[in-house]
């Protein structure tokens, strides 16, 4: 009789065990780097600034700037003469430009105080690697102007787009409305009894060509559509609380005066019970005339509501 295999229990206790301590491991191994405190790529790479400007971790800034303004005159591409025997870095013209470079990058990595804080960090905390990264390119790609700033100039460019296409949109309609045969006459009827046309023909010494006489009725024509013609939607004469800037002014007041409102409503009507009042009907009516959902409920009863003819199959 054959005996089954069974499998012993420490050999599968170590290898849960394995399984258990390997993300641990493959984790630590991933992250480890080493702890060096001058990291390759970051500020003065593997020199130390102070180093390269010859000053100590407790140097002022008026001391920082005399060592990098005798460094600079020192190593500077279009001054720099190597003296006979020197050694050290800036020998020949190319060495002397990456001495230059990286004395200017020593200084201003020194000179701003916040910089310098996250550089002296960096030497006292060398194990933090991916955390001095992450502040050397913050700092580095930060924008130079304030964003507040940026915002507010993109606010008032569009809110003036806004007001001068809005405004082409409402003279072009004007102009439209001129050349319908139905506004047109009326207006020129009402020119007619204001006078506006006999001053528009004057002769004399203030006699004008045809030219201007044509376009000065045309203008008198616009006037007077314009003040008798109430245009709405899109088309409408701009008005300085559409725009976009001063949206964004009144949108807290706005907000606020709906809450107050609201508020008010619903402890009055829903709370106490009270009646509505011919003040609130009125009211109650504006808000409803002006919800999209009205809107488009009375467009369905004028077009497709009960009572219309359709040939679609129920």
């Amino acid at each position: 009789m054959a005996i089954p295999f069974a499998p012993r229990r420490g050999a599968g206790a170590a290898n849960r065990r394995w399984f258990v301590l390997l993300p641990p491991l493959l984790l630590a191994l991933l992250l480890a780097r080493p702890a060096a405190a001058l990291v390759e790529g970051l500020y003065c790479g593997a020199r130390d600034c102070y180093e390269v400007l010859g000053v100590s971790r407790t140097a002022s800034k008026a001391e920082i700037a005399r060592a990098y303004r005798q460094l600079a005159r020192r190593y500077h591409p279009d001054r720099y003469r190597p003296e006979p025997g020197e050694e050290g870095p800036g020998r020949t013209p190319q060495s002397a430009e990456e001495a230059f470079l990286l004395v200017a990058t020593a200084y201003e990595t020194l000179k701003d105080e916040e910089t310098r804080k996250d550089y002296d960090y960096m030497l006292d905390h060398p194990e933090e690697y991916y955390s001095h990264y992450y502040h050397y390119y913050r700092r580095r790609l930060a924008p130079r102007v304030d964003v507040r700033v940026v915002i507010l100039v993109s606010v008032c460019a569009i809110s003036v787009f806004q007001f001068f296409s809005w405004w082409n949109s409402y003279d072009k309609t004007i102009s439209y409305l001129a050349t319908v045969p139905k506004y047109r006459i009326q207006a020129m009827e009402i020119a007619k009894q204001q006078g506006l046309l006999r001053k528009a023909k004057e002769k004399g010494r203030n006699k004008k060509s045809k030219e201007e006489v044509r376009d000065e009725e045309e203008n008198i024509i616009k006037n007077i559509i314009k003040s008798k013609v109430d245009i709405k939607g899109g088309y409408q004469k701009p008005r300085m609380r559409d725009l976009l800037l001063f949206q964004i002014l009144f949108a807290p007041f706005h907000l606020c005066s709906y809450i107050v409102w609201y508020c008010r409503w619903v402890y009055n009507f829903n709370i106490k019970g009270k009646v509505y009042k011919q003040e609130q009907e009125e009211e109650l009516k504006k808000r409803l005339a002006n919800d999209p959902r009205w809107k488009r409920y009375r467009r369905w009863m004028k077009n497709e509501g009960p009572g219309r003819l359709t040939f679609v199959d129920d």
